[in-house]
């Protein structure tokens, strides 16, 4: 999505970079197109919210990868309840029937 580049702040640059592999519940393929244009409008507005960048977005149909770009005062942990608790509430209003028919 957006080319790597250093965070400047006033004390320091910084170029923190994760991996992040989310997998669907039980593995179940629930990332149709619609699902993952869904997930990429999710996260172009945690980008607006968050300093947490995302550089790249892949996925199959069970599991979703992220290139995420974070900032040193925010933890691994904290990035990844953020991307998982938005993505997870945005993904479920609009797609809740589609979602619930895969993974019974």
């Amino acid at each position: 999505m957006r080319d790597k580049e250093h965070i400047r702040k006033s004390h320091n640059v910084t170029m923190l970079l994760y991996h992040i592999v989310l997998p669907a519940r039980y593995r179940k393929e629930v990332f149709t197109k619609d699902v993952f244009d869904t997930l990429i409008a999710t996260c172009q507005n945690i980008e607006k919210g968050y300093e947490i960048m995302f550089l790249e977005i892949g996925n199959d149909e069970d599991h979703v990868h992220f290139m995420v770009q974070g900032i040193p005062t925010m933890s691994v942990s904290a990035i990844i309840r953020i991307i998982k608790s938005i993505t997870t509430t945005e993904i479920m209003n609009k797609h809740r029937m589609e979602i619930k028919q895969k993974l019974r």
